[in-house]
Formats: structure tokens, sequence, C-alpha cells
């Protein structure tokens, strides 16, 4: 169950989509430029999930429409983007990044050690991706960031095998799907929503105007 209050501003996102790292770094220069700006509540959304076969691989040969020209389009928006929000990154690595293990690794740091610990572990899994070009998918690199926050590298790592959480982590999927949420990051507050790295002041529209 969510901890924060109903006005919170919901954030439906991917470790591995550019577009949610780029949002959240626009996301928090609006929170850090504004009096009062609201909660955040981080949810959950599989962006490959429609890839992901039987064993939990990732195959890229399932035509989604996402040709070359598709990703030529993602760089040049990507690069566009990071530039206008002063964002460095790392544009190639996610390609062939699956999130889930990363996934349910911070849901399970968000039901055993609390929010302020998850969003630390959330920002850490972010960074790793984006900054450091660090596979989050491995759960030996989940238990390096874990353990370099002090949690417990083997409790992350049995994390990502456990079947609970991964039934758990589905349902949260199915949800945002019912909810309407389609792509991703998508930006929920008191019932408007804005999808994609939306610059600033478009956050502070979709709060004052809801």
């Amino acid at each position: 169950m969510s901890q924060h209050p109903d006005d919170a501003l919901v954030v439906y996102s991917d470790y591995v989509c550019p577009f949610c790292y780029l949002g959240k770094a626009a996301m928090e220069r609006y929170r850090e430029e504004t009096d009062d700006p609201p909660e955040v509540e981080w949810r959950f959304y599989d962006l490959r999930g429609y890839k992901r076969g039987p064993d939990g691989s990732i195959d890229h040969d399932v035509d989604d429409g996402k040709d070359d020209d598709y990703f030529a389009q993602v760089r040049e928006n990507v690069e566009r983007l990071k530039d206008q929000y002063d964002v460095e990154m790392d544009l190639d690595f996610s390609k062939d990044v699956d999130s889930w293990n990363a996934q349910q690794a911070a849901l399970y740091v968000r039901q055993t050690e609390g929010e302020e610990t998850f969003l630390a572990f959330h920002e850490a899994l972010f960074e790793a991706l984006w900054q450091d070009g660090r596979n989050i998918g491995d759960p030996d690199v989940l238990a390096e960031i874990a353990d370099e926050l002090g949690l417990a590298p083997d409790e992350i790592r049995d994390a990502t095998a456990d079947e609970t959480l991964e039934a758990e982590l589905r349902e949260r999927f199915e949800s945002a799907q019912q909810a309407g949420v389609s792509g991703i990051p998508t930006f929920v507050y008191e019932g408007h929503a804005a999808r994609g790295a939306i610059p600033p002041e478009q956050f502070e529209r979709l709060v004052d105007g809801a």
C-alpha cells in the first residue's frame, strides 16, 4: 500500500526507458524550483514484457514496428532532451538490458526497508544504468549496488528469484495497464496525466491545473 497522500504525483516508469530518466531529471528540476511541490509516488512499468520469452530472455527480433529509423529518431530526441535538461547519459547500453530483476529487487526494498531506502536504491539503479553503463538486469550487479547502499546483497540476489514478488510485480504491471497507462514515462496528478519526458514548466501546468 502506498505511503503517499492521495495528492501525490504518480510516476509510471521503467529503469531502461531513456525518456523516464530524462523525465525524472525534468521533474526534479520542477520540484527544486517550486514552493511546496507534491510528493512523488513511483510505480513500476514493464516496458519490454511483450518481448520476454518463457525463459525470461528478451527477444530483440520481435516485430514491434521499431526499426532502425525508429531508433534513430529516439536517439535524436534523447540527444535533444539531454542537452535541454543538461543530463549526461550512456545512450546505447539500455537496449540490451531487461529491467525485470531490478524492478523486483526494488519492490523488495520498498516492502522491507521503507520508502526512504527504496528511493535511494531506485536512484542508484537509474544512475548505475544511465551514468555507469552497468547491467542492472544482472542479479550480481544488483547485489553490488545494494552493498554500496548498506543493504544485504544476498537478500537482494534472492529477491530476484522470489516467486511471490514476481507475482506481485506482474499484478502491478497489469494494474497500470488497466488504469490506461500505455507508454512511459506517464505522470498522473489528481486524475490528470501527461506522458513523455515533459519539461519542468509542464509539470507546473499539470499540478496547478488539476
